[in-house]
């Protein structure tokens, strides 16, 4: 579902490694040693990750070059 700025509230973990420029296995890898930003397990298994919750670990991890 969309957000009024038009980006989905919800990433699926695809959109996530896509953005983040990464394989699925990094991301369970950070994922595994608490590195990754916090994830929805849904039901099904799926992995969901909040937009909010990736804008905000993106900008904990930002290099203060």
């Amino acid at each position: 579902m969309p957000s009024k700025t038009g980006s989905p509230k919800m990433l699926t973990l695809s959109e996530v490694c896509e953005e983040l420029e990464v394989s699925r296995s990094t991301f369970y890898d950070w994922r595994q040693k608490g590195r990754a930003p916090r994830c929805i397990k849904l039901p099904n298994g799926d992995l969901r990750v909040r937009r909010s919750v990736l804008d905000n670990w993106l900008d904990d991890h930002e290099d203060a070059a």
